[in-house]
């Protein structure tokens, strides 16, 4: 996270006072001295998967725009801000019983569920299946995977037809490139979001222990 934040502050004509800057900020591939040195699972190679299919960008943004507006932490990004991300996402549309995000994979993508219902799920050490929550529309899955490539900590299935917005590594690179300023803000936010999120869920895994 320190190197995200370093790296947008270079963009933004901060002075970087510690090492060079890396080549790509949201890498897919993980550090090659890993263990078992694998790459992230793409989202084009998941939506293939799962099945899903094209939503029109224009539909898919006016419902992020209305969603996030109505939310205390994302509606600090105005409307107009949040449309500049339109450029950099990819709407798609995803059948019931999908897992589209999976424990203990590496990723390099988030989603923003805009219709539909999707159940965060665990399965513990000792076998038990464990449901973390069931997402809302506006609500964002796998963003702390998107940051760093690493190991995603639960499943996400879709309980009904879904339509998402999908936001990846690559698209992240090209918004770091082109408006640093809307990544800082949606850093700050994602970071917000991220905090009050693990508490939720060590206060859920703490009660099975």
């Amino acid at each position: 996270m320190k190197e995200i934040l370093r790296q947008i502050g270079e963009k933004l004509g901060l002075q970087a006072k510690e090492e060079p800057v890396v080549q790509r900020l949201f890498g897919t591939a993980l550090d090659p001295l890993a263990a078992d040195n694998r790459r992230a699972v793409p989202w084009e190679a998941r939506a293939i998967d799962i099945g899903a299919e094209p939503l029109n960008a224009g539909v898919g943004m006016g419902q992020l725009q209305a969603l996030w507006g109505m939310d205390k932490h994302m509606g600090q990004l105005n409307q107009r801000t949040i449309g500049r991300m339109k450029d950099f996402l990819n709407f798609s549309l995803v059948p019931p019983d999908q897992e589209i995000i999976r424990q203990d994979e590496h990723g390099d993508y988030m989603v923003v569920l805009l219709t539909g219902r999707v159940a965060v799920e665990r399965t513990q050490s000792w076998g038990e299946r464990l449901r973390l929550a069931e997402v809302v529309p506006g609500e964002m899955l796998g963003e702390m995977s998107l940051l760093d490539s690493g190991v995603r900590f639960s499943s996400c299935v879709t309980r009904s037809r879904c339509e998402l917005a999908v936001l990846t590594a690559d698209a992240m690179n090209r918004m770091l490139a082109n408006d640093s300023e809307l990544v800082a803000g949606l850093m700050s936010l994602l970071a917000r979001k991220m905090s009050l999120r693990l508490r939720v869920v060590g206060a859920r895994l703490s009660d099975r222990v």
